[in-house]
């Protein structure tokens, strides 16, 4: 399921590349050029692809972390492996941390098999630990890294100067409307170590948030999940009443399976099983929905 997170790393990302390269330790190339990295066949795609031209082109694959993930090293292996033969290009992979919450103790940036002489395996990824980051260092990168100070190696106390001074760079280096999506992702981000009501009294006086780009796709998101989750309220409601003459009264035991079934189309096809006559029991109908 989409997260505010997701329109917002993609904007960044989308908006700088060059900023994020050389927050992750990159080369910049001679140009760049965003790729499609949906890889959806295999997982939700969540990621994001550059494709850096120069002597020795390579592809840039970053990762943006905000919930644990045990098996995050070898997903990014999974989709290091698979960029490399889309692109036919060396990648080299990075993964933003963007709150400590997303960090695993299974989670070392590497993975190694040496099991065997004949079987070797050794791959590596930078791993970057956002709250590990002095905030001096992106006060004074690119301006598309900027919205991840506040989550920085800050305190509470640090934070009024530090919108200020990012106030003061955007004020004088982007326009307006940039200005308004960089504040929109700053909101956000901050959102994942700040209180609410801290967040929006210290960003009380950036205006226009309502008008960006990115506040819009994260609302427009918001209403379409909204949408699909009362459907399936519906229709979860409907299999217990229709359910109940030829299955019987259910017990709380299949209202709690029910419950804990989300996917529209799952429930649906449950209906269409029920409507045929083709399952007897509760549990033969809950099995559709497994």
């Amino acid at each position: 399921m989409p997260h505010p997170f997701d329109a917002t790393n993609k904007y960044l990302l989308h908006a700088r590349p060059a900023d994020w390269l050389k927050a992750g330790g990159l080369p910049q190339g001679t140009s760049l050029q965003i790729v499609d990295a949906d890889v959806s066949a295999i997982s939700a795609a969540a990621d994001k692809l550059i494709r850096v031209n120069g002597p020795m082109p390579y592809g840039a694959h970053f990762e943006f972390q905000t919930s644990l993930d045990p098996n995050l090293d070898q997903r990014v292996l999974l989709y290091n492996v698979l960029y490399r033969n889309r692109l036919g290009l060396k990648v080299r992979s990075v993964v933003f941390l963007l709150r400590p919450q997303a960090l695993s103790a299974s989670v070392t940036g590497s993975i190694v098999d040496r099991s065997a002489p004949e079987h070797r395996l050794e791959f590596e990824y930078k791993l970057i630990r956002v709250w590990e980051i002095p905030v001096e260092t992106l006060m004074s990168g690119g301006v598309g890294t900027l919205p991840l100070a506040p989550i920085s190696a800050v305190n509470e106390s640090d934070l009024p100067s530090v919108l200020e001074k990012m106030k003061r760079r955007l004020d004088s280096e982007v326009a307006a409307e940039e200005a308004r999506e960089l504040w929109t992702a700053t909101r956000i981000l901050m959102g994942l170590r700040w209180s609410p009501d801290l967040v929006g009294q210290l960003l009380k006086g950036v205006q226009g948030m309502k008008e960006s780009t990115t506040y819009q796709e994260i609302v427009r998101e918001g209403i379409e999940q909204g949408i699909e989750k009362g459907r399936a309220a519906e229709v979860r409601s409907l299999l217990l009443r229709r359910g109940a003459k030829p299955l019987g009264s259910p017990d709380a035991a299949v209202r709690e399976r029910l419950e804990a079934i989300t996917d529209l189309h799952q429930l649906e096809d449950m209906m269409d099983r029920l409507w045929d006559g083709t399952v007897k029991t509760w549990s033969e109908l809950l099995e559709t929905g497994s």
